[in-house]
């Protein structure tokens, strides 16, 4: 996971840094970490013209300390200050964005370029708490975050314009309360045991009914490739024909044994009525989506751990206010409000616990913006939770994926077969 953190937290963690290796020894270690970004991507240095714009603060002195690295590894880098840069910058292979970091205070306008962008830190004229843009920054092809991930890097007008997002830690230790998470996070989704029963990590779904039956189809695949050892769905109505998977139970009733509860894909707009009639089982935590999305509903499950999975209109329907440009602040908002973990569900997937803890996934593949997709997601997280996760790990893991699927297949039927294959264990060497 990325470590976010704010500008206050990034001072002080910087400062402690200063303290033990000194300013020169942490400004030479940030300007070697972008010389290998510009290696990157470049492929070769030997010749190649890089224009470094340098701002009067630490980050203009990252860009100085790059620009001698480069030097010796055989580029062509010419050091531009910001106050004498021409307004536009042509005849160069490589722009390095080193004006301004996290200090950014004032109104900056970029020159135009014709060439790749390396951002450092942050494209200069960004406010890197809130990410509103102060003035006309560059577009970066990439953006190399020094210490820590800012909050403009995944929230705000000024996210698009950070590019790949790289990160390069330089030995700062950092809070990990929020975070980016990673591929290599799936490390810590728990594993089957040879000693697992039936019962161990059952699911019911609550899903479904003749109008949308394929919402509850993509559910109990979701729960069934993520591991849940047992799967049991109780429609709303009556399914036609064959649209379960056959490890399916398919029952009227909800069984108590579960370890958690999917409720929600494809029931109608009007089955708040119907689910006060089912018998739950206690404490069980609960994954709400879809039609489930409703206060009044949410109510219902006011004993259990519950996760909210909605997209932008299903938060803007619980919220009665428009998503603004800010995302994170009103995903947290509504999780401390509501006390449960919130998944607003989006090309930046934002999970937020009822303490205010973030983890965002990135990932903007066209298959997760396809109908039913979100299904396959509650099912998914139902599964973790009966492996026992918190709701916010179970959410937050679960998002990484369902993401990591969708990057490698290309259809939403096909998600729940991706992450079959992603969840069996490595093979042995």
């Amino acid at each position: 996971m990325k470590p976010i953190v704010d500008v206050d937290t990034m001072r002080e963690c910087d400062q402690r840094t200063l303290k033990v290796v000194g300013p020169d020894s942490l400004l030479r270690a940030a300007g070697f970490a972008v010389a290998l970004e510009a290696h990157d991507l470049l492929g070769s240095l030997y010749g190649r013209r890089v224009a470094l714009l340098c701002g009067p603060g630490l980050n203009g002195r990252d860009g100085r300390f790059a620009a001698h690295e480069l030097i010796r590894r055989g580029a062509r880098a010419t050091v531009i200050e910001v106050r004498e840069a021409p307004p536009r910058l042509t005849g160069v292979d490589l722009v390095i964005d080193a004006a301004f970091g996290i200090g950014c205070s004032r109104e900056y306008l970029a020159p135009a370029v014709d060439a790749p962008v390396l951002a450092v830190d942050l494209p200069s004229g960004v406010d890197a708490d809130t990410g509103e843009l102060r003035g006309q920054p560059l577009h970066a092809s990439r953006t190399l975050a020094l210490g820590a991930l800012k909050w403009a890097h995944v929230d705000g007008p000024a996210a698009p314009y950070c590019g790949e997002i790289r990160l390069a830690r330089l030995g700062i230790h950092v809070p990990d309360t929020h975070g980016l998470l990673e591929s290599s996070d799936l490390a810590r989704v728990a594993p089957r045991s040879p000693s697992d029963h039936k019962w161990r990590h059952a699911v019911q779904i609550v899903a479904g009914s003749s109008a949308m039956p394929g919402a509850a189809l993509l559910a109990c695949q979701g729960a069934l490739a993520a591991g849940a050892s047992l799967v049991r769905l109780t429609p709303r109505t009556s399914l036609e024909g064959p649209v379960t998977p056959a490890e399916v139970i398919v029952s009227t009733e909800v069984d108590t044994r579960v370890q958690s509860l999917v409720v929600g894909p494809g029931l109608g707009p009007h089955a708040r009525g119907w689910l006060e009639t089912l018998t739950w089982p206690a404490d069980a935590p609960v994954v709400l989506d879809a039609d489930a999305l409703r206060r009044r509903t949410i109510e219902i499950f006011r004993s259990h751990p519950v996760v909210l999975t909605p997209h932008e209109g299903e938060f803007t329907r619980l919220t009665k206010r428009p998503l603004g440009a800010q995302r994170i602040p009103a995903v947290q908002a509504l999780a401390r409000e509501l006390n449960v973990v919130v998944l607003l569900k989006g090309p930046r997937t934002i999970i937020a616990s009822p303490e205010g803890h973030v983890r965002v996934v990135v990932d903007s593949s066209p298959t997760l913006a396809t109908a039913g997709s979100g299904d396959t997601l509650s099912g998914i997280i139902g599964a973790l939770l009966a492996y026992g996760h918190t709701p916010f790990e179970a959410a937050s893991l679960g998002a990484e994926l369902h993401g990591l699927s969708g990057r490698t297949w290309p259809l939403a039927s096909d998600l729940a077969h991706a992450v079959h294959l992603l969840r069996l264990p490595p093979p042995h060497s």
